[in-house]
């Protein structure tokens, strides 16, 4: 079982002192949300929290993601960045490939991308993209991710992108994992078909079983059952060395952790986190 430290919406000179300190407590992973913009009105719900308000995410701080993984990684030297989730139908995919690879190889193959749609019909319209196709525009950017990834000359022709032939460098040594984030069926489909991964994004505890069966009966359904495959799921089971191996036991790889409720206003002092980071490593990482 790894362990990924879960921490966002914080004063943000405090990520390197935090990253430092979950790599030191054996912490395999640092998850990094992705948050573009927040619209002075809109009536769209968030649909993994509370009664859906978006209000929590009002002036937070989100740093860029191929930002802040680049400036955590220097200060660091085996701890994974994990995107938690990227929204990445918003972006344009070459692009993305570049910067991911890019960080991939400055940081040694520590990068994880998690994908999502985004829940948001705002960051759509913000950045000119269509929020109808967002499935389909998804599907065809993992592919061209993972071409462009090659190495090697690539082309692509599909419904939502045209792309010449063409090639990146340089590129990773190692193909970076895609993990794809979300709930829904089809989220959980495309996890299945194409993704390296999944992520739980947290919920209704009762559900993870659901959501692992359904995942598995997927896998098996497209063959993949027996490929490598990530799972990183948010329980309160992660919080204690007898309930992590019982999520080993249903196949979660990893276990996402967190020491303070992050919709709600950080009042928490930098030196009670570390503490916390700490205190886990000692009482639970070091012992699973």
């Amino acid at each position: 079982m790894r362990f990924s430290f879960a921490e966002s919406m914080v004063e943000p000179s405090q990520l390197f002192t935090l990253a430092v300190e979950a790599e030191r407590a054996g912490f395999t992973s640092f998850t990094v949300p992705d948050s573009l913009c927040y619209p002075e009105r809109s009536e769209t719900k968030y649909p993994y929290y509370g009664d859906g308000s978006r209000e929590f995410l009002e002036n937070k701080p989100f740093i860029e993601p191929f930002v802040l993984i680049p400036a955590l990684a220097a200060v660091t030297e085996r701890l994974r960045f994990t995107t938690f989730v990227l929204k990445l139908p918003i972006r344009d995919p070459v692009l993305v490939a570049k910067q991911t690879a890019s960080i991939a190889v400055l940081s040694h193959d520590r990068l994880g991308l998690g994908v999502g749609l985004s829940p948001w019909p705002e960051d759509f319209a913000a950045t000119g993209v269509a929020w109808k196709g967002r499935g389909r525009r998804t599907d065809e950017m993992i592919e061209i991710l993972r071409g462009c990834w090659s190495g090697d000359y690539y082309e692509f022709h599909g419904a939502h992108f045209d792309l010449p032939s063409l090639k990146i460098c340089p590129v990773p040594n190692t193909p970076i994992p895609i993990l794809v984030g979300g709930h829904s069926e089809a989220a959980l489909r495309r996890a299945a078909r194409l993704g390296d991964g999944w992520m739980h994004a947290g919920g209704d505890p009762a559900q993870l079983d659901a959501h692992l069966d359904r995942l598995a009966g997927l896998r098996k359904e497209y063959g993949r059952e027996n490929d490598p495959f990530e799972i990183h799921v948010i329980s309160l089971d992660g919080f204690s060395v007898a309930g992590a191996r019982r999520l080993a036991e249903k196949g979660v790889t990893d276990c996402i952790v967190g020491f303070r409720n992050a919709y709600e206003q950080d009042t928490t002092p930098l030196q009670q986190k570390v503490d916390a980071i700490r205190g886990f490593g000692e009482q639970v990482i070091s012992k699973v």
